[in-house]
This record gives structure tokens, sequence and C-alpha cells, in this order.
């Protein structure tokens, strides 16, 4: 597991090839799941012929303008992103709503939901069904992995300081490889956590690269966090996913 000082990398990050925005559509979507309907925010390129695709996890905020955001700039760089809406509509600015709407959640029922949105992307003609990825911040990194667990198709995971699975059984079901991006002053998800998870990961035979900033707590890549968010190490998880996608997804 590698730790970083979180040392200023825009310049890295402009000179890493990453600087190309092509044009982007946006639709509200929405798919079924199970017997109900899901709806999503998707972003996708304006331009001819398959392209790979993600699965976008929002916070335990909701599907707010920030996750709509990320799901364009993936959108920029060539893929077809799909952010799911498992709050059915609702989003908010406040901790202590965002907490009950988190624990109202069922878990099963959000599992589902992106299960059904990869079903969705996958059928598209613009999409290539085999290099469907996920990304998820916070609670959507969990579920990010969580879809690992559940979709033995997933090319791709990306989890950021989210719950990790300590179960072997559903460790071993992973079968997309993960990259991870954590903070080290993270008071609900503690590194010894992502150590213990990284160990099991390579134990297991499965490709794993987690990184860990030190001066960076929950949720450092939003900047809507003012106490929190850092800047340096946002950049460079930023670009640290790129490349991840870039290889395992193009």
């Amino acid at each position: 597991m590698r730790r970083t000082l979180g040392l200023t990398s825009v310049t890295l990050l402009l000179l890493s090839g990453f600087a190309w925005a092509g044009p982007v559509r946006y639709e509200n979507v929405t798919f079924p799941s199970g017997d109900e309907t899901a709806t999503g925010y998707l972003a996708l390129p304006d331009s001819a012929g398959q392209h790979p695709a993600l699965v976008v996890i929002h916070e335990w905020w909701g599907l707010n303008d920030w996750v709509k955001e990320q799901a364009g700039k993936f959108a920029e760089q060539g893929y077809v992103a799909l952010a799911v809406d498992l709050y059915r509509g609702q989003s908010t600015g406040d901790p202590a709503v965002a907490h009950e709407l988190s624990r109202g959640m069922p878990q099963d029922r959000a599992v589902r939901d992106l299960r059904a949105a990869f079903a969705f992307l996958a059928a598209r003609s613009d999409v290539n069904k085999t290099k469907i990825g996920s990304v998820g911040w916070c609670m959507g990194g969990g579920l990010s992995l969580q879809l690992a667990v559940n979709e033995p198709q997933l090319a791709a995971t990306v989890v950021n300081y989210g719950a990790m699975p300590t179960d072997p059984a559903d460790i071993k079901k992973i079968h997309a490889p993960v990259l991870g991006n954590f903070g080290a002053e993270d008071r609900g998800i503690k590194v010894e956590s992502v150590t213990a998870f990284e160990k099991a990961m390579k134990e297991a035979g499965k490709p794993v690269d987690i990184k860990v900033y030190d001066g960076a707590g929950h949720a450092f890549q939003n900047p809507n966090n003012k106490l929190g968010y850092r800047e340096s190490a946002a950049e460079d998880a930023w670009k640290r996913t790129l490349e991840f996608l870039n290889r395992n997804l193009k």
C-alpha cells in the first residue's frame, strides 16, 4: 500500500495526456430494476462508435450537481457515464438528512439498481459491453465494491474512501481489478481496514492498487467539503483513476 505526503501534482496532471475534453451530451434516463423503475443521469461522448462505460455512484448526499459533474468529466474522456439515483429523486446538503437517507436505503435495492444500470449500459449500441466499470465516493465507494462482488462481468472498480468487504467469500467473487484512494486521517474508513482489505485481495490473487494520502481525511476529493478538501490529493487521485480506467477499459 503506497503512502503519499500529498505533494502538488497539478503539473503531472497537465502532462499526463488527460487534458483532452471531447463534446458531451446529457440525458435523464430510466431503466427497469426488478419490478421498479430506476433513474439516472447519463453523460456520453458526442461521437460515433462504441465506448467504454462507467456506473457512477454518488455519496450519501444523493445524486447532486457534483456527482453529475464527475459523470460529465468522465464523458469528456470518452466514457459513457451513468450516475445512478439510488435515493429515488432525493438529495440533500444536510448531514443529518443524508444520514437518514443512507440508512433508509435498502442495500439489496441499491445493489439491484446498480446491476440494472450495468445491464442498461451493456444493452446500448454505443457501449462496449465488455468494457464497463464502476466508480464511487464515500457510500458510493463501498457500493462500487459491492457491484464488483455481485456483477462478475464488471471490468474495473474504483473505490474512493468507501467501506470494503471483509468476508473472504465476497472477496473471492471480485473479478474486476480494484483501485482504491483513501485518506490517512479518515475517522470512518480506518487505515487498518484499508490495509486488511488490500492484504486479503492480494492473498486471494486479486489485482488491487491502493493509495493512502497523508494529511487527507474522508471526502478529500470533493471541494464542497470545505474543511476536508485536499487539492493536491484530489488531483492525484483523479490522475490515478483515469490511468487505471484507461488501462483496463480502453
